[in-house]
């Protein structure tokens, strides 16, 4: 029922690139390819992981998850998007804009939980190699992904049942590609004190606790190795044991960065580009990154190709 200039809305309008009407089947042409890669690259990181004994360790372990982590959040967002430029009718349903903020948010803080754990993975590997094998117990391991499934679920369910109290403008357009909560706190019609106050007292721990665990585990790290021998190769083999996952978390919190912590835009095209970059790109990249840098996981996947396994498997 309506009250003034208020509703209970049936659907949003995403205007993110509809500003650009002439590029959208080349936007849809890119984004398709990008999704495909990203599905496609993260699923064999999976399968390698899962079917090579030899990658049944902590690290891998928390990898496989960031994989399927990857696919949560890419899907969550491009399938929508990939609709709404095929079909140019860039329209979500209001319970479809509630459930995707719920899954962006769940899936995009486990991002960032998971390489929070993988940083002190090799925070132990490096600078407790004796007491590793005892510490990161598979136990351990099951016990701290299963946590960062619960803390991000209810952090999600949160901002999700805040966000379905609200009422919205007549004329619902989100001037973004998908169900964010600042753009939608944007255009709400009703008093989003609360939900702003959560924001700030919920979501921005969220977001910069696992940061700050990482960049501590990274200066303990850097510090450990500095203090070995520089003959021995000891350096080069922990800085390798390191590479792929400080590739990784580099890419992902420069893009979250400068995309929650940057001063207000007053151009939507900036929040869009560092969003596609965020979203899209960050998960299309992750596989590559690991791969290309990790011995390991090469071999993994090259064995997986060939539909064989690692030689200490058939033996």
């Amino acid at each position: 029922m309506a009250h003034g200039n208020q509703t209970s809305v049936s659907e949003f309008l995403l205007q993110g690139f509809s500003q650009w009407p002439e590029y959208q089947h080349l936007f849809f042409g890119l984004f398709l390819c990008m999704y495909l890669i990203t599905l496609a690259g993260n699923v064999v990181i999976f399968l390698a992981i899962v079917f090579e004994s030899r990658l049944h360790t902590p690290m891998y372990f928390f990898l496989a998850s960031l994989s399927f982590a990857d696919i949560g959040l890419s899907s969550s967002i491009v399938l929508k998007m990939l609709h709404n430029l095929y079909t140019q009718q860039h329209t979500i349903s209001y319970t479809g804009c509630l459930t995707q903020l719920y899954f962006f948010l769940t899936f995009g803080d486990m991002d960032s939980f998971l390489l929070t754990v993988m940083a002190y993975d090799r925070y132990m590997a490096i600078c407790h190699p004796l007491h590793y094998t005892t510490a990161m117990s598979p136990q351990l391991c099951v016990l701290l992904v299963s946590l960062c499934w619960v803390i991000n679920n209810l952090h999600a369910l949160l901002h999700t049942l805040l966000m379905a109290k609200l009422s919205f403008c007549v004329v619902g357009e989100i001037s973004h590609f998908f169900c964010d909560i600042s753009p939608l706190l944007k255009i709400s019609c009703s008093p989003t004190h609360l939900n702003e106050l959560i924001v700030f007292l919920v979501g921005g721990p969220v977001l910069a606790l696992p940061f700050l665990c990482t960049l501590v585990s990274y200066i303990c790290i850097v510090s450990t190795i500095l203090r070995m021998p520089s003959s021995g190769g000891g350096r080069k083999k922990a800085f390798s044991t390191c590479g792929s996952h400080l590739s990784v978390v580099s890419v992902f919190y420069s893009t979250v960065l400068s995309t929650y912590l940057s001063p207000p835009s007053t151009s939507p095209t900036k929040d869009i580009v560092t969003s596609v970059v965020y979203i899209v790109v960050t998960p299309m990249l992750n596989p590559f990154l690991y791969s290309l840098r990790n011995q390991d996981v090469k071999v993994a996947l090259r064995s997986l190709l060939r539909g064989k396994r690692f030689a200490s498997q058939t033996h």
